[in-house]
Parts: C-alpha cells; sequence; structure tokens
C-alpha cells in the first residue's frame, strides 16, 4: 500500500504572491514580464515510500521509463505553450519539434504504462467517471485561476501605481477568502456527507470572479479589486480540496495514493499551461499596443530590451502623456484575457455536474485490513485461526 502524504496545492501561490513584494528594485523588472512556472510533481512521488513496519511488502520496482517519458512530453508541452507565438513563430521548426515531441512521448508513455507491472499512473485510472471528469475540470480551472492570478501583481503596481509589497498585499483578500471556504466546505462536508454542488458553485463564481476582473480600469477603488479578488478565492476554496475528495472517495485505499497524485499531476499541467500561455499572450499584445500608442522611442521604454524593461519606477519617472499610454496599454493587454479564461470555467462547471455522488468511505480499518490480508501482506497463523473461532460461532448464533 502507498504512503501518501496530503499536499496543499494552494500553498505555492501565497507564498509566491508574498515574495513577489519582497524582490529586490533591480529584480523586479524581471517579475513583471514573466512568470515563474509552478514546480510540477509527478504521481512517482507516491510510490517512492512504503508505510514503515509492515512486513512482507514486496519491494516495487521504480517504473523509469514512464518517469522518463512523462518528463519529456511535459517538458515538451510546457516549452511548446511559453515559446510559440513569442519567442518564435508557431510554425518555426522548433515549435513543430516540440509538438511532435510532445505527441510521440505521450504515445510512448501509454505504451510503457499498458506493460509495466507498476505504472506510475495505471489506466485503469482513467475508467472511473468521476476521476475523469474531476481531473479534467481540475485541469481547466488550473489554466483559469494561474492564467488570472499570475499577472494581477505586476498589473496593480503598473496600473495603479503601488509598490511591490503593496501589489502582494492586496491578494490578501483572495487568499482570506479561500481559506475561509476551505474550512467551510471541509465541515459542511463531514457533516452532511454532500459534496456535489460545492465544485460546481466553485466554476461559477471562479467565471464570475473573471468576468469582475475584466473590467479593471486604472481609476477603479483598490477596495473593489479587492472584492474581486475575494470572489476568486471563495471559488477557489470551494474547489481545490473537494475535487482530491472526489478521487480519493472514487478508489480503494489502496489506490487512494496514485490517484490522487495522478490528479494533482494534471491540475499542475494545467497551472504551468495557463501561466505560460497567457504570458505569452500578454507580452504580445502589450508589445503592439506600445507601438500602436506611443512612438518607437518611447515603445522602447527608454532602455534597451522594449516593453520588458517596464518598471513602475520607470514609468512614474516619463512625461505624464508617455505614462498614461503605457498605463492603458498595460491595463488593455491584459484584462481581455480574463474573459477569454471564462468559458473554461464554464465548461469545467459543466463537466463537474456529471460526477456521480458517491456515500464518504468510513470503513478504513476494516479496508486496510482486508486488502492487507488478501494480498499477503498479513499472515494469519493458525493460533490466530483458533482465537478466532470462538468469536465468529457466539456471533453466528
Amino acid at each position: 500500500m502507498d504512503h501518501t502524504v496530503a499536499e496543499d496545492p494552494v500553498g505555492g501561490i501565497e507564498d509566491g504572491l508574498h515574495l513577489i513584494g519582497q524582490l529586490p528594485a533591480t529584480e523586479r523588472g524581471r517579475g513583471f514580464c514573466g512568470v515563474q512556472p509552478p514546480v510540477i510533481r509527478g504521481p512517482w512521488e507516491t510510490k517512492l515510500t512504503a508505510h514503515p513496519g509492515h512486513r512482507g511488502l514486496r519491494p516495487e520496482r521504480l517504473d523509469l521509463g514512464g518517469m522518463v517519458l512523462m518528463a519529456i512530453a511535459t517538458t515538451c508541452l510546457v516549452l511548446f505553450a511559453t515559446w510559440g507565438g513569442s519567442k518564435y513563430e508557431w510554425n518555426d521548426p522548433i515549435i513543430l519539434a516540440l509538438i511532435a515531441g510532445t505527441v510521440l512521448a505521450a504515445v510512448a508513455f501509454v505504451l510503457v504504462e499498458r506493460r509495466t507491472a507498476e505504472p506510475i499512473i495505471p489506466l485503469h485510472l482513467f475508467k472511473d467517471r468521476n476521476f475523469n471528469l474531476t481531473t479534467i475540470a481540475g485541469l481547466l480551472i488550473g489554466v483559469a485561476m494561474f492564467g488570472a492570478i499570475g499577472y494581477l501583481p505586476t498589473y496593480l503596481q503598473m496600473a495603479f501605481s503601488v509598490n511591490a509589497t503593496g501589489s502582494g498585499l492586496l491578494m490578501i483578500p483572495m487568499m482570506g477568502a479561500l481559506l475561509v471556504a476551505s474550512v467551510v466546505s471541509g465541515q459542511l462536508v463531514s457533516r452532511t456527507g454532500r459534496y456535489k454542488w460545492m465544485p460546481i458553485a466553485s466554476g461559477v463564481l471562479v467565471a464570475v470572479a473573471l468576468v469582475l476582473l475584466s473590467t479593471l480600469k486604472p481609476e477603479q477603488p483598490l477596495w473593489e479589486i479587492c472584492a474581486y479578488l475575494a470572489v476568486m478565492g471563495l471559488g477557489l476554496g470551494l474547489n481545490m480540496q473537494i475535487l482530491v475528495l472526489i478521487v480519493q472517495n472514487s478508489f480503494p485505499l489502496r489506490e487512494v495514493g496514485t490517484a490522487t497524485a495522478s490528479n494533482n499531476f494534471f491540475r499542475q499541467i494545467g497551472a504551468t499551461l495557463g501561466s505560460a500561455v497567457v504570458g505569452s499572450l500578454f507580452a504580445n499584445r502589450l508589445h503592439d499596443l506600445l507601438i500602436e500608442r506611443l512612438p518607437a522611442a518611447a515603445a522602447e521604454g527608454g532602455a534597451p530590451g522594449g516593453s520588458n524593461s517596464l518598471t513602475p519606477a520607470v514609468v512614474n519617472a516619463l512625461p505624464a502623456p508617455v505614462k498614461e499610454a503605457i498605463i492603458s496599454s498595460y491595463n488593455d493587454a491584459l484584462t481581455p484575457i480574463f474573459v477569454w479564461m471564462v468559458p473554461l470555467a464554464l465548461i469545467a462547471t459543466v463537466l463537474l455536474c456529471f460526477v456521480k455522488e458517491k456515500p464518504l468511505a468510513t470503513a478504513i480499518e476494516h479496508d486496510v485490513l482486508s486488502e492487507s490480508i488478501s494480498e499477503g501482506n498479513i499472515l494469519i497463523t493458525a493460533d490466530d485461526a483458533e482465537d478466532d473461532a470462538p468469536a465468529q460461532a457466539s456471533s453466528a448464533r
């Protein structure tokens, strides 16, 4: 049986938003035009450790072929999404090679997993409807979530002239609402056993928050931004842990670790793609708007590197007409992307309507004992059988 450690999928968000405010002035420019994608942890993490103290467990053979192919497919996919349309044209040989590498590695991964005794992602997981629906929905929400919030601290610094620390602190309403929604939803699930409606409501709230964020203007009060972010936090808080719960409740205990890790892996893929795709779209739109609204020299931001050199300090030192043109370009480059993420949240909502709400599992100890005995991990001696015989006879009477 795998030993699984429950992982908080949003912990990195809070840390990252706080770190944005701690960047030194010389490094803030890099944080404006690029987002560090989240680290992708694969499902193999739950297969490397077994419960201590269990005797008779068969040593598991690592699926090295699956790990390598998964890493190749993931790397090619992320580079394709990051470089396509920005560093290279979509028909560039490098982009085409990355697409081919993604497809070939993914196909080879499936073939290897079908023949491996201990695959890192057992293909039979995809026979479960709840697993498929929550995995696809989690991937779509990951794209929308990281695509939306990845550039918000930068946007706040540019459009609202707040410093780096202030932009990170303005994200606190979202994290606070996320925390409250997570705690309250957990309490409701434990008391009522009902959970299907929560991720559905989450998708609606995320879609509403994205629409609200698309209406942002530099002259709006900051409290409105905080309110919009709080709506986003409520939506995310009703989603993340509940999707994990649905997956864990759909499989026997011996497969919970693998199923959870696989689901989280695809969600992190969505988060990485969201950051990469939005970053590429935003950079291209900003570049085009600056060229359209400013003379060629001003479009360079007064420094080599073009729009990549724009920082709040540089923008604030510019003449008022140039400053206003840059701020409006920044606003118009980012806010429409929020609307483009709305269909992803709505598709995820529709998919989650088809999730089958199963009763929460409670008989954990009995399942563990039964599975361990059936797999030969726990042996029953003759003395144990003799001791159990009177008890079984009395219970039969």
